[in-house]
C-alpha cells in the first residue's frame, strides 16, 4: 500500500478523498499475486488488447478493402474465415482444455504432469492441423472443378497455415494458463493482423499486384513469423518457470475434458462465422466484402458484453461456491443491466455514424448500411439477456451449452440457406440476427429452468427463489476462467 501512503502524505484533502478509495481499489488489482486478484488482473489486461486490437483490425480491414477492392477483398475475408476457422476447430479443445488442467497441476506441484501436457498439446495441435490440411488438399484436387476458380488458389495457399493457427491458438492457452494475458494475446491479436497489413503494403510497393492472393501470402507469411517468435519466447519461458526433467502424459483424462470444450467452443465460433462463410457459398466476392464490413463494423457493440462476461464471471464462481442463489440472482441481473444499457448507447453510435465508417472501405460498401440496423437488432436481443452462457457454464452446465448452441447454429443454418437466395445479402443479415435472437430465447430458458432465475435487463431479481440445488460449487471452484472471456 505504498502508494495510497504517498498520495495521503502529499494530496491536498479534497482531492485525496476522491483520489483514496480508488487507489486502494487499484493497487493490490496491479501488484497482488493472490489468485483473485491475479485473475483480475489478466480479465483487465486481456479486455485492454481486445480493444487494441478491435482498432488495429478495423483500420487495416480499411486499408486492405481500399488497396484491393470489394472483389478480391471480398475473396480474401472467405477465404480467411474459412482458415482461422478450420484451424481452431483442429485443436479439438485442447487449446482452452490446457486452462483447466495446469492451474490444478500446479497447485499440486505436479510438474511431470505439466510438462507433459505442454508437450503434448503443441504436437497433437500440429499433427490434427497438418491432417485437415492434407484433407483439405486431398479435397480441392479431387473437387476442385465445383469451387469458383478464383478461390483455388487462395484456398490452397490458406490450408499451409492451418498447422501455425493450431498451434497459435494452443500456446494461447497455455499463456493463460499461467495468466501471461500480454503473452496470450497479443501474438494473435495485435502481431498479426498489423504485420499482414505491414507485409501485403510492402508486397504491392514491391510491385505485386492487390489482389487475393498476395494478400493470402502474407496474412501466411505474418501467422508463421506471429506464431514461430510466440513459440520461442514461450519455450523460454516456460524453461525458467520449470525446470528440466520426466513428463507424464495422461492423454485419456484431457481428451475427456477437451471433446466437451470442442464441442462448445466449436458450436460457438461456427454461429459466429457461419454468416460470412454460408454468405460466401452462396454469394459474389463482392457481396461478402459488403457484409463483412458491416457485421465488422457492427461488431464493435460486442466489446460491451465481452467486458460484462469477464467481469461477472468470477462473481457467478464465488455466489455459487457460497452457495447464494439470491445473491447470484443479483449478479446476473445487474450483469444483464451492465450489457443492455452501453450495448444500446454503443450500438447507437454506431448506427448514427455507420454510412461515414462504411464509406472508410469504399464507396461501395455503403450499400451495407441498411444491414448494421439489422445486425444491431440481434445484438440487442443478446445483450437483453446478458452473460446468460457464462452464467450456465461457471454452473456446470456444459452439456446444456451444447445443445443450445447446436440449435443456434442449427437456426442460423437454416435461416441462412433460406433467406439468402431469396433477399440476398438483407437475408443474411436476417438469418443472423434471427439466429441471435433464438440462442437469446433458449438462453434465457435455459436460465430460468436451471436456477429459477428470470434473466433480462428489466427483470426484479428479487421476484422468485433461486434453485440453489442446481448450483454446482465443486464446478464453479475449480473452473479456471470463462472460454469466451478468456479468448477472441
Amino acid at each position: 500500500m505504498a502508494a495510497c501512503q504517498t498520495a495521503e502524505r502529499l494530496l491536498p484533502q479534497g482531492l485525496k478523498d476522491r483520489l483514496l478509495p480508488l487507489m486502494r481499489w487499484l493497487e493490490p488489482l496491479l501488484t497482488s499475486d493472490d489468485p483473485k486478484h491475479r485473475a483480475q488482473r489478466m480479465a483487465l489486461v486481456a479486455f485492454a488488447i481486445r480493444v487494441v486490437s478491435a482498432g488495429i483490425a478495423f483500420l487495416s480491414q480499411i486499408v486492405m478493402a481500399r488497396m484491393m477492392g470489394e472483389f478480391e477483398y471480398g475473396i480474401f475475408v472467405f477465404v480467411w474465415v474459412l482458415v482461422v476457422l478450420f484451424g481452431n476447430l483442429s485443436c479439438l479443445g485442447f487449446h482452452t482444455a490446457i486452462i483447466r488442467f495446469v492451474p490444478q497441476y500446479h497447485a499440486l506441484n505436479a510438474h511431470d504432469e505439466i510438462r507433459g501436457m505442454m508437450t503434448t498439446v503443441r504436437i497433437f495441435a500440429l499433427l490434427s492441423a497438418t491432417a485437415l490440411a492434407l484433407v483439405g488438399i486431398g479435397g480441392l484436387v479431387l473437387f476442385g472443378d465445383v469451387v469458383n476458380g478464383y478461390y483455388l488458389v487462395p484456398l490452397y495457399l490458406g490450408v499451409f497455415a492451418l498447422p501455425m493457427i493450431a498451434l497459435g491458438d494452443v500456446m494461447d492457452g497455455t499463456s493463460r494458463a499461467h495468466s501471461w494475458a500480454v503473452s496470450a494475446l497479443s501474438p494473435t491479436y495485435i502481431v498479426r493482423p498489423v504485420l499482414i497489413l505491414v507485409f501485403m503494403v510492402a508486397a504491392v510497393r514491391l510491385g505485386e499486384a492487390s489482389t487475393a492472393q498476395t494478400a493470402m501470402i502474407a496474412a501466411m507469411a505474418a501467422t508463421y513469423v506471429a506464431t514461430v517468435g510466440q513459440f520461442f519466447i514461450l519455450t523460454w519461458r516456460l524453461r525458467r518457470r520449470y525446470k528440466t526433467g520426466p513428463i507424464r502424459i495422461e492423454f485419456r483424462t484431457w481428451l475427456r475434458v477437451a471433446l466437451p470444450i470442442f464441442l462448445i467452443d466449436g458450436f460457438g465460433f461456427m454461429l459466429t462465422n457461419s454468416d460470412v462463410v454460408l454468405v460466401g457459398i452462396a454469394l459474389d466476392p463482392e457481396s461478402v466484402a459488403i457484409y463483412f464490413a458491416a457485421a465488422k463494423t457492427m461488431a464493435l457493440v460486442h466489446f460491451v458484453l465481452f467486458a460484462v462476461k469477464a467481469a461477472a464471471a468470477p462473481r457467478f464462481s464465488a455466489a455459487m461456491g457460497h452457495m447464494d442463489g439470491q445473491q447470484l440472482s443479483v449478479i446476473a441481473i445487474e450483469s444483464a443491466k451492465w450489457c443492455f444499457w452501453p450495448s444500446l448507447v454503443v450500438g447507437g453510435g454506431v448506427l448514427v455514424s455507420g454510412g461515414f465508417l462504411l464509406s472508410l472501405f469504399g464507396p461501395a460498401f455503403v450499400s451495407g448500411y441498411p444491414l448494421m440496423a439489422i445486425l444491431f437488432a440481434g445484438i440487442m436481443a443478446k445483450a437483453f439477456i446478458g452473460p446468460a452462457e457464462a452464467l450456465l457454464t461457471m454452473g456446470g452446465q456444459q452439456a446444456l451449452c451444447v445443445k443450445l448452441y447446436a440449435a443456434a447454429l442449427a437456426a442460423n443454418i437454416a435461416l441462412n440457406v433460406t433467406l439468402i437466395p431469396v433477399f440476398g445479402l438483407t437475408g443474411a443479415a436476417l438469418a443472423t440476427a434471427g439466429a441471435m435472437m433464438v440462442e437469446a430465447v433458449l438462453l434465457h430458458v435455459a436460465v430460468r429452468h436451471t436456477f429459477g432465475i428470470r434473466l433480462f435487463a428489466f427483470a426484479d431479481p428479487h421476484s422468485r427463489p433461486v434453485r440453489t440445488d442446481r448450483l454446482d460449487a465443486g464446478t464453479a471452484r475449480t473452473r479456471p476462467m470463462d472460454a469466451e472471456a478468456s479468448r477472441p
